[in-house]
C-alpha cells in the first residue's frame, strides 16, 4: 500500500482539483442552484459513482483503450456533448416555477444525471490514468489494489468538496427561487452553463 505521507500528499491534491473550475464542479452548483441541496448531493453522488468506473477503467487498463482510440473518444465526448445540449434546451424552456422538479420524483433521474456527466467525459478517464500512476509506487506491491485504493481517496475528497459546494450554491439558490423572475434567470443561466460545457467538451482534444 502507499505510504500514509504520499496518500496524505495525494489526498490534498485531489482536494485542490476538485475546487478547481471545471465541469463537473459547475455542474454540480448549477444543479444545486436550480434544484435545490439535496439535488446537487445527488448528482454528486452520480459523479462519485462515475469516478468508481473511471478508477476501475484505469486499474483494468480500459482508460488506455479510450486514449488510444480516437474513435471512442470521439464517440464518448459527442455522447456527453448531446446529454449537456438536451439538458441546456430542458432549462431554457422551463418556465418560472418548472426549475425545481419534485425531489421525490426525480432522485433517481438527478443520480443518473451526474453517472451520465461523468462517465461521458473522456479526459476524465486520461486525467485519471496520468494523474492516479504517479502515486503508486510498484516497490511496495501490486498496483492495481493502490490505484483503486487513490482512486477511493479522489472520490473522497471529491464528495467532500463537492458536498460543500452544494450547501452554498443550493442556499443561494433557495432565496432566488422564492423570485419567479429570479426563477426563470436561474433556468436561463443554468441552461447557459449547460451550453458551454457541452461546446467545450465538443472542442476537447486527447
Amino acid at each position: 500500500m502507499p505510504e500514509l505521507y504520499h496518500l496524505l500528499v495525494f489526498f490534498a491534491a485531489s482536494v485542490l482539483l476538485a475546487l478547481a473550475p471545471g465541469p463537473d464542479n459547475l455542474f454540480v452548483m448549477a444543479q444545486s442552484v436550480q434544484n435545490g441541496r439535496a439535488a446537487g448531493l445527488l448528482v454528486t453522488l452520480g459523479l462519485a459513482t462515475g469516478l468508481v468506473v473511471h478508477t476501475l477503467a484505469v486499474a483494468l487498463g480500459l482508460a488506455a483503450l479510450v486514449q488510444a482510440s480516437s474513435v471512442a473518444f470521439t464517440v464518448l465526448k459527442f455522447v456527453g456533448a448531446a446529454y449537456l445540449c438536451y439538458l441546456a434546451y430542458r432549462a431554457f424552456r422551463a418556465g418560472k416555477s418548472a426549475g425545481c422538479e419534485p425531489l421525490a420524483a426525480s432522485r433517481g433521474k438527478l443520480y443518473r444525471r451526474g453517472i451520465i456527466m461523468n462517465i461521458t467525459n473522456p479526459k476524465v478517464s486520461l486525467f485519471f490514468l496520468a494523474f492516479l500512476p504517479q502515486f503508486a509506487d510498484p516497490s511496495r506491491g501490486p498496483v492495481v489494489p493502490q490505484l483503486l485504493l487513490l482512486g477511493m481517496v479522489f472520490i473522497l475528497a471529491t464528495l467532500l468538496v463537492f458536498g460543500m459546494l452544494c450547501m452554498v450554491a443550493g442556499g443561494a439558490g433557495e432565496r432566488l427561487r422564492r423570485s419567479e423572475r429570479a426563477q426563470l434567470v436561474i433556468n436561463r443561466i443554468a441552461g447557459g452553463v449547460f451550453a458551454v460545457l457541452a461546446v467545450k467538451l465538443v472542442l476537447t482534444e486527447r
